[in-house]
Parts: C-alpha cells; structure tokens; sequence
C-alpha cells in the first residue's frame, strides 16, 4: 500500500471509530465526558427548532434523525442539517435508528408529548421534553415514574429553571428577609392567540406537506381546520393546555420551586364567559376561555399554608401598594408577587430578575451568599447535554417537573370543572347549553391516590383519553 492511500485509509478509520455512538462503547450507564451526544429530534419547527439550534450550539451533539409532521414547520430546521436523515413519523425513527442515538428531544404539541416520549425513554434513552411535560395529570406521573425506572438523564423544557434568578430568589427567602409567606400572585399575559372560540364542526382542505392524521395523534378523529395550526393548539382541550399550560411551568415555577409547594390539595377557578347572543352562552366546550383565575392551596413543610392565584387572559392581580407609579411587576410576559409577614418580592417570568419592594430598599438591601450551585451560562438545553454526557445534575429532571406539571395541571382541572355545565329539563350531562350554574366549583384532591374527592366527572379529566391505536403502554 503506498504511504499516501494508507495515510487516508487510516484517517477514514480514526473518523468512523470516533463518531461511534456511545452506546457501543459501554452503554448509557458508562458515558466518556469527551463524548459526542447523539441525538433524535422529534417536532423540528417552531420551539423544536430552537431546541435543535441550541443543542446545535454545544458543539457536542451529532444528530442522527429530525422529524417532524409538517414540512412546512420544519423547513428551516431541514435547511440548517441537510445532512440528517428526515421523518414524518417519530414511529420510523424508533424503528430504524432506537440503537444508533443516546437521546432524544420533544418540541411538539402538548397532547403528544408523553405518546412520543415514553417508547423512547423505555429504551433508556435520555430526554429533553417541553414544557409543560405532559396532557394530564396521569402522563406526568407516568413520565416521572419511568424516567425514575430506566435511570435517564431528563430535563423538562422551562428555561428559567436554570436561570440564577430563581436560586437568587430562593436564597433571599430562605435567608428570612420576607418572614412567613402568606400568599403568591402569578399572572401572564397569555393566550396571545385566540382562545374561547366557538366548537369547530367544518373541515378545510389540508395543506400541502402535512400528515394530519399524524397530528392528531391520540386525540380524538377530526378534520382539519386553520382555526387549530400553526400555535393556536394551545387553546383547544384536545390538544394544548390554555395559557395556564402554557407559561404556568415558567411562572408557576418560582414559588414552587422557591417554597417546596408540592402538590395541592384544593383548586378553584373562575372563567370569562362567552356568549353567542342574548342570554345565550356560546357553546366552546373543546376551547380553553378566553381568561380565568385559579387559586390553588398548598401546604408546605416549611412555610404552612401557601395560598397561590393565578391570573391570565388580561386579568392582573391587585398590586401592591408599595409600587410605584408606572413600576411594573413582572415583564411583559408575566410574574409573580411573594407577600410575606415581613416584605413583598417581585420576580419575572422566568425569573432571571428578583427585588424587593418598595423597590428602594434595594439600595441598603444586602443579599445573602449564594449557596446554590449555579448553572454554567444559565444554558438549559447545554444543562441536558452535560448532564448526559457528564453527569451534572439538570435543573428540571422529570422527578421535579412532573409535580411542577401536575401542579399545573391541577389548576387547569379546576378550570374545567368550571366550565362544565348540565342542560336543563333532563338532558344528558355533557351538553354545553343552555345551562344550570353550578357556580365556582373548589376541587379536593388527594394527590397520593391521584383523585378528586368531591367532584367525580374530574376525574376523567386527570386520566385523559386516547384515540384507538394511540393508547399509552
């Protein structure tokens, strides 16, 4: 062999061996820290495609298949890797590439997030799902359980979990400086789509590049419509979570990570009501309301009783008197307000913010030493990759996210109840007008046993149901 043949023959070698997956070179439960992270990318448009662009970023993931639905929506992804093997169906990916990847990520809509993610992560493959985790309440507990079982790697999608706001704002309370907590508001200024909308009986022609069938998913059989794509899934039922679904994980997070909330034992909501003429309530029984206010109770181990209300839709809690003129709380997408015994703190969305009010006691305001390890580049997705490949911890791994989600979840349940109404002169229970009240509606819940005590009709909410064929296992 002359010395210029063997010199590329032996460099084509030393390139083959080194994008071997790591798999073959001592599994999941043995990962080299100078490893490559391969990777499946499942829903690649939209926030699946910055979830690509950020993985891309590490410079230590190989993507070995993207796929996604809608060619459409996963145009700029495509263009981006033209070099990756492409799908339409996450099934093929399981089928033909389950052993060449370590993990994989979910960006799709939320009522397929634990269809497409428990397959994967019972081949002990590490994932990255967004938020919230799941549909239902049922699913994150599953999600939580089997990510617990198969030992993986996980992280749920909220960024500001690896923000040094968050730690900030839990170290300035346990540091005592706001006394005991007393009560939380949360707001958003979701949906910033339209939400509350009439039921969809008509169908339109579906559009080039789309396998709808494959969107639907579990959800139940229907035609398509413009009414549901791109983005405005999220305030359909069937397939997204409202505005509560939608940024409560963000939000939400903050107090509940900060004081240890846990699960809730009591929601109750109220809703914005919509009408369709005089007197006549419009029938929107698959539609999330236009805005609504859900107060959930929890009871901690170290604060008591915390009382937490949520507010969307362009409803905003009372704000404290101890703001100024023009002071916003929060940011434009929302926040969230700690009342204490002692003083009142204001954080933003994804907390990477915190001060205290009135905001001019931050002057002589002396913050305690971080004590909370912080996250390198409060990089969320580059926290999955390390913590894949070198064994840090994630900020938001499902054994976390999965109460933070039920938590959610349970807000949402309360909202439901709410909107469920009986027909009059005796007809069947599920038709949506004209009504009798039941009024607000508080929903007990025992969250060892995953179950509404006082309100049965609930509990088909927290389960879910799945269209034939599409049933989780």
């Amino acid at each position: 062999m002359k010395r210029r043949q063997f010199i590329k023959k032996t460099a084509s070698a030393s390139a083959a061996f080194s994008i071997v997956p790591s798999f073959v070179l001592g599994g999941n439960s043995h990962i080299s820290p100078s490893d490559t992270l391969y990777v499946a990318s499942i829903g690649v448009g939209g926030r699946g495609g910055g979830i690509v662009r950020e993985m891309a970023a590490t410079n230590r993931v190989k993507f070995v298949a993207l796929c996604d639905l809608d060619d459409r929506r996963a145009k700029a992804t495509y263009e981006l890797h033209p070099e990756v093997k492409r799908y339409k169906d996450y099934r093929h990916v399981l089928d033909k590439h389950i052993k060449d990847i370590d993990a994989f990520s979910v960006g799709t809509p939320d009522h397929t997030h634990a269809t497409i993610a428990l397959p994967f992560m019972r081949e002990k493959k590490h994932a990255y799902v967004e938020k919230p985790l799941t549909h239902n309440i049922a699913e994150a507990r599953l999600m939580a359980k089997v990510a617990k079982e198969q030992g993986i790697v996980s992280q749920m999608g909220n960024q500001g979990s690896s923000s040094d706001g968050i730690r900030q704002a839990q170290e300035w309370i346990e540091s005592g400086i706001l006394g005991d907590i007393e009560n939380v508001d949360c707001w958003t200024n979701r949906p910033v789509w339209p939400q509350g909308l009439r039921n969809i009986t008509e169908g339109e022609p579906v559009p080039a590049g789309l396998d709808w069938d494959l969107w639907l998913g579990p959800a139940e059989e229907r035609p398509y419509h413009s009414a549901y794509l791109p983005f405005k899934w999220r305030g359909w039922w069937d397939f997204g979570t409202g505005g509560l679904g939608d940024m409560g994980c963000h939000i939400m997070e903050t107090p509940f990570r900060t004081l240890g909330l846990g699960s809730p034992y009591e929601a109750e909501a109220s809703c914005t009501t919509v009408w369709a003429g005089d007197f006549v309530e419009a029938n929107y029984a698959k539609a999330c309301p236009p805005s609504s206010i859900v107060r959930l109770k929890f009871d901690t181990a170290k604060y008591g009783k915390v009382d937490l209300n949520w507010y969307d839709g362009g409803i905003m809690p009372d704000l404290p008197d101890e703001l100024k003129d023009g002071e916003m709380i929060g940011d434009w997408n929302g926040g969230s307000v700690f009342y204490g015994t002692r003083g009142i703190l204001v954080t933003d969305t994804y907390s990477r913010n915190a001060r205290l009010l009135p905001s001019s006691t931050m002057k002589y305001f002396k913050a305690p030493e971080p004590t909370i390890p912080r996250i390198k580049d409060q990089a969320h997705v580059q926290n999955f990759v390390e913590g894949c490949l070198d064994g840090v911890p994630t900020s938001s791994p499902f054994s976390y996210a999965g109460p933070l989600t039920e938590s959610v979840l349970m807000g949402n349940l309360a909202i439901k109840a709410f909107q469920y109404k009986v027909l009059q002169e005796g007809k069947k229970e599920g038709d949506w007008a004209p009504f009798d009240y039941p009024g607000r509606r508080k929903l007990l819940w025992d969250g060892p046993n995953m179950r509404i005590t006082n309100y049965e009709k609930a509990n088909e909410w927290v389960k879910g149901t799945y269209r034939k064929g599409w049933e989780l296992t």
